[in-house]
């Protein structure tokens, strides 16, 4: 399912502005951008292996990145996330994680992540994909419905950073491991 989401958001600091978005699938001519931004945005992040862009790469030419949406202003790519499916110990299927997600740093704090949070768990619902699992700040992802379990992990991460979101109220139970693309380090 290819389809384009045209987000505008309204900010209210600086002096009332409109900034116009277009969340769109990513298309070849956009890797470059893609990689220089997913770079950039983790240059200075906290708890980073700074190997971001390398795993979006790898996933891509492994044929595992099921959902790569970009955010556009003006023709320059200012955000962008990643869905690659994962798998669980018990055989369960139709799980996703989403990783990375990527935002330019002058752009961040705008709204842009959350709209490409919004867009693609959406595009993961219309894909019937049945949840999806993020390493990440809890008190970010939960404004999203993503929630620790007990039952379902990650090993060597405190479980209160791996979190889950069920499209279909049901939490499986297993170890989750995601695709090999994930220790890319070029």
């Amino acid at each position: 399912i290819m389809a384009s989401f045209n987000v505008s958001i309204l900010f209210k600091t600086p002096p009332d502005f409109l900034m116009n978005i277009t969340i769109r699938d990513e298309q070849p001519e956009d890797i470059e951008g893609i990689e220089k931004l997913t770079r950039a945005a983790f240059l200075n992040a906290e708890h980073t292996s700074h190997t971001e862009q390398f795993i979006v790469n790898s996933l891509r030419k492994s044929g595992q990145l099921t959902i790569s949406l970009v955010a556009v202003e003006n023709d320059s790519i200012i955000g962008h996330v990643a869905i690659s499916p994962v798998s669980i110990s018990t055989g369960t299927t139709g799980w996703y994680g989403l990783s990375p997600i990527s935002v330019c740093p002058t752009k961040q704090g705008l709204g842009i992540g959350s709209q490409l949070m919004q867009a693609s768990l959406e595009k993961l619902k219309q894909l019937g994909a049945k949840g999806c699992v993020l390493l990440g700040d809890p008190n970010y992802y939960h404004r999203f419905g993503f929630r620790p379990y007990l039952e379902l992990v990650l090993p060597s991460v405190p479980s209160e950073y791996f979190q889950s979101l069920s499209f279909n109220g049901e939490i499986p139970q297993g170890v989750v491991s995601y695709h090999d693309a994930f220790n890319a380090t070029e």
